[in-house]
């Protein structure tokens, strides 16, 4: 069995990805990095020079690639466009939402465009996005961990506590 997280763009799922692989003894993916070294290149790299469709197909190829046995599997926050990824994935185990606010996305995110956050819309904004997406992770997830407010530890703590209750 393998933990997927899905969830906004700093919401944590690589670096409470990290610390939960650890602490329930499992491997770490990341797959913006598989993606990465696939095209040799940055997310914002990728994105400017291909556009954002393109580089939401290859999202969806890596995603429906991905092989793992007892691994928690980062995902980018825009990998629920995918539905073939999506439902890839779900065969491969659970897949828990980080749920954050609008509002602590904002403060997490910073510089969006640096962050490789994929916009499919010239102009968008943050708040469209996030209204976007929100519904197409709540489609997807088994479990949902809300995120607000916490530590990286506390967001794990309830990543276990949640997925105890589904075992």
């Amino acid at each position: 069995m393998n933990i997927v997280l899905i969830g906004m763009p700093a919401s944590g799922k690589s670096t409470a990805g990290v610390l939960l692989a650890k602490t329930i003894g499992f491997g770490f993916l990341d797959a913006d990095l598989l993606i990465q070294s696939r095209e040799k290149a940055l997310l914002c790299d990728i994105i400017a020079q291909k556009g954002a469709e393109a580089f939401l197909r290859i999202e969806e190829e890596v995603n429906a690639q991905i092989w793992a046995e007892r691994c928690v599997i980062a995902t980018g926050g825009s990998v629920v466009y995918g539905e073939r990824a999506m439902r890839h994935l779900k065969t491969l185990g659970k897949v828990v939402y980080l749920r954050i606010s609008e509002q602590e996305a904002e403060r997490r995110l910073g510089n969006i465009v640096l962050r490789g956050v994929v916009m499919r819309r010239q102009g968008e904004t943050l708040a469209e996005l996030y209204a976007e997406r929100v519904p197409l992770y709540e489609r997807y997830a088994d479990v949902v961990v809300d995120c607000d407010g916490q530590t990286l530890e506390e967001t794990v703590g309830a990543i276990v506590a949640a997925l105890r209750l589904q075992a």
